[in-house]
């Protein structure tokens, strides 16, 4: 019984075929399988915005004690915020003239030579609300703490009812656009993809004090000088459109 013989090159030229033709297939696979890219979609960002006054305000006072004795300046520190929370308390009013304590926060100093010469400590106090001017008249009253800044910001009532000002307005200048865009586009109409609707403030911002301001509060009951800054509040619209014949 004979065997039928083939040449070992078929074999080879076969097999070479074989990367070659399972390549194309899947090549052939991965772009059936990839979406069409639309045509005529354009992305648009519309903006407005509006100027209000801040209505919120936040003093941070600051008592200063240091010794060669820890339990010493603990003390020293303890005494002067216990006199400014008695003198604050007695006018605070629940989101008008709110007080707090702030940081409070001891720390070893140490010479050239790495030698313990002693300790310093620091307390803080934030008065904030919106009584403005009941804020400035109690820190210039408060003798033991210093002030340290002053800032001010919106609150969430009042930069709600400015973004709701200002919404309509930035969706109108959106389809506007949108509207423009088409048009010279040699478009007829479109039609809305996606859309984002976001907001923004620039936040609270630290109030400049003047040395001979800050002085007077501290050496006498005269208020710390306020008044009311102003802030942008601005709604922004962005998406795609699909512009139709």
């Amino acid at each position: 019984m004979s065997l039928l013989r083939f040449p070992a090159s078929l074999f080879r030229l076969r097999l070479a075929w074989l990367p070659v033709c399972v390549a194309a297939f899947c090549a052939g696979t991965t772009l059936a399988a990839e979406p069409a890219v639309p045509t005529g979609v354009v992305a648009l960002t519309a903006t407005a915005s509006v100027e209000v006054t801040r209505d919120l305000m936040a003093v941070t006072l600051t008592a200063t004690r240091e010794g060669s004795d820890a339990h010493a300046v603990q003390a020293a520190l303890k005494q002067a915020l216990d006199g400014a929370l008695a003198e604050a308390k007695s006018v605070a009013k629940p989101g008008q003239v709110d007080v707090r304590t702030g940081n409070f926060s001891m720390y070893p100093r140490y010479s050239t030579k790495n030698a313990l010469t002693g300790w310093q400590g620091t307390a803080e106090l934030v008065i904030e609300g919106r009584d403005l001017q009941a804020i400035g008249q109690l820190a210039g009253r408060i003798q033991t703490m210093t002030i340290a800044r002053v800032t001010q910001g919106l609150s969430r009532e009042q930069r709600e009812k400015a973004e709701g000002s200002v919404m309509a307005q930035a969706i109108s200048r959106y389809r506007a656009q949108a509207a423009q865009v088409t048009q010279q586009f040699g478009y007829s109409s479109y039609v809305i993809r996606e859309v984002t609707v976001g907001s923004n403030d620039q936040g609270g911002a630290p109030v400049p004090m003047l040395a001979s301001a800050r002085s007077m509060a501290l050496t006498a009951d005269a208020p710390l000088p306020v008044e009311a800054g102003q802030t942008s509040v601005s709604v922004s619209v962005s998406g795609t459109v699909q512009m139709l014949k």
